[in-house]
């Protein structure tokens, strides 16, 4: 029975792992870069995501503007992209098929397999 514990618990880190891989696809905060002028009430952050830009003032306001182009983007963003989507894709097949082969998990009877 410890068996079943422990894939209950790998199923449940696979499942947080998996919403903080889209958690940080959907944020904007991948790259920061602040600018501060001759005083503090011009100073700004810009946050450059995968998908958006957005720019933080002093005052609080903040606007964000998605890429026009996927031609526009640098390689470092194109790889990113690409790379956090694939493993968007293959760890919602993993966790799929972790729940359907765990123990836990009775689909078919052993007695009703071939």
């Amino acid at each position: 029975m410890a068996s079943l514990g422990i894939q209950m618990l790998a199923s449940a880190l696979c499942l947080l792992g998996w919403t903080g891989v889209i958690a940080s696809c959907l944020l904007p905060m991948w790259r920061v870069s602040a600018f501060v002028g001759s005083s503090i009430i011009v100073a700004q952050i810009v946050w450059e995501g995968i998908w958006m830009s957005c720019v933080v003032q002093s005052t609080g306001n903040m606007q964000c503007k998605p890429y026009d182009s996927l031609l526009a983007l640098g390689s470092d963003l194109q790889a990113a992209r690409t790379l956090t989507v694939i493993s968007i894709i293959v760890g919602g097949i993993g966790l799929i098929l972790a729940f359907v082969g765990g123990k836990c998990t009775h689909f078919l009877d052993e007695k009703g397999a071939f």
